[in-house]
């Protein structure tokens, strides 16, 4: 299993233009937005905003359905904080959504973290210290535990009813989820009625059933799942939760007739021992290799072993709820990127969740042979892709041509 930041790049440059903006751009940024999203009155939609992210979907939440008519869920959170500095992480309850049991630990170590649960009327907040402020060129994370009892979400229908085709004991869950990697997991005995989203299924060890699922373009999934006891008996399924692998790759690329390009890749890696295998390079011949441990931003030490390239943690993994956040640079040159007629051509097999190719400057998508989102990153053309397949390697294809 492998569970990411957010990229710090957005960010950088937004404190970046701040720095350097004059008052036009000040006055500017003041100004109403002419792409403010949301809706009109008559219910049309407004243009919302250009994609500037290079990645999305950075944290993961599971749900897990209690006994039903508790009107209770479980839920386990992994997330972060990147602003340089910050020594704690706020983690809001969703408002009509009641925070019990909760438990907060640093991944880094497997350890409870000092936290404290405030109530404001209506807003519920978890303020969990970090171990350390967050270090420039890392990150803050944090591993969540908490359960909410929300009755407008979660309903157990004691009485049948024939007019909906309900039978007593049917339960149902209804939430709006943000655009994070997901998963939802029934009650034991219960089988799927319907879903609305589509998303993988599985079978757990103690036989509980999940669903697994992300959204592709990164918006909010607005789930409507019905179960149903039922006497089956499911065997556990051989299953890699890909959508809690939180691995991000990306291509940054430099002029076609070079063949040259950046690869950056940020993940967690929960596997145990006190080294660790770079996958990376399984399958992406990389030059002038660095690893960061992105939780104090310092470089890690890699050694071969041999046709593998190892990575010496400083703090070993020894339990489950804990994992190394790496990040992996290096150089790599691809004959499947190219350029030939004025044609740039990226053609290679990706792997992974979340795949995002940063073309060169200048140059403006044509085709993608697989599906995207397109967005602009500091004046350059980017390609979102996030694999929704088991297959954990597919190809893509993409051109472009130079702007006049």
């Amino acid at each position: 299993m492998r569970h990411s930041i957010r990229h710090s790049w957005p960010l950088i440059a937004a404190i970046s233009l701040a720095a350097t903006a004059g008052p036009a751009v000040v006055f500017a940024q003041r100004a109403a937005s002419p792409f403010p999203g949301g809706e009109n009155a008559d219910g049309s939609l407004k243009p919302a905003a250009r994609l500037q992210r290079l990645f999305t979907q950075d944290a993961y939440t599971e749900y897990a359905l209690l006994e039903p008519g508790s009107e209770q869920f479980r839920i386990r959170f992994f997330t972060e904080e990147p602003r340089v500095g910050a020594t704690e992480l706020v983690n809001a309850t969703r408002g009509g959504s009641e925070g019990t049991d909760v438990e907060v630990y640093d991944p880094r170590t497997g350890k409870p973290l000092v936290f404290t649960y405030e109530v404001n009327g209506e807003n519920h907040a978890i303020h969990a210290k970090l171990t350390a402020p967050v270090p420039a060129g890392g990150v803050g994370r944090v591993l969540i535990y908490k359960t909410y009892k929300d009755a407008r979400t979660y309903q157990h229908y004691s009485e049948a009813n024939s007019q909906f085709g309900v039978q007593s004991g049917d339960i149902s869950w209804v939430r709006s989820l943000s655009g994070y990697r997901l998963g939802v997991i029934l009650p034991k005995g219960y089988a799927y009625l319907s879903s609305n989203v589509a998303a993988q299924i599985s079978t757990l060890s103690d036989g509980r059933l999940k669903l697994h699922f992300a959204n592709p373009s990164g918006l909010s999934n607005p789930l409507t799942l019905h179960a149903r006891k039922t006497s089956a008996q499911f065997t556990p399924t051989p299953y890699a939760d890909m959508f809690l692998d939180d691995v991000k790759t990306l291509y940054d690329l430099g002029e076609p007739d070079t063949h040259a390009m950046k690869v950056e890749q940020i993940y967690s890696d929960a596997r145990l021992g006190a080294e660790l295998l770079l996958d990376l390079l399984g399958y992406a011949a990389l030059s002038d290799v660095t690893v960061v441990d992105l939780d104090t931003a310092k470089p890690l030490v890699t050694a071969k072993k041999g046709r593998s390239t190892m990575v010496k943690l400083e703090v070993p993994i020894t339990n489950d709820k804990q994992s190394a956040h790496l990040k992996v640079n290096g150089a790599l040159s691809d004959a499947g990127y190219t350029v030939s007629n004025g044609m740039l051509r990226f053609d290679r097999p990706l792997k992974g969740l979340r795949n995002t190719i940063l073309l060169p400057a200048g140059w403006e998508l044509s085709s993608v042979s697989q599906s995207c989102t397109v967005g602009i990153y500091q004046g350059r053309v980017f390609v979102a892709l996030i694999n929704l397949n088991s297959e954990n390697a597919y190809r893509v294809v993409l051109t472009a041509k130079k702007k006049g």
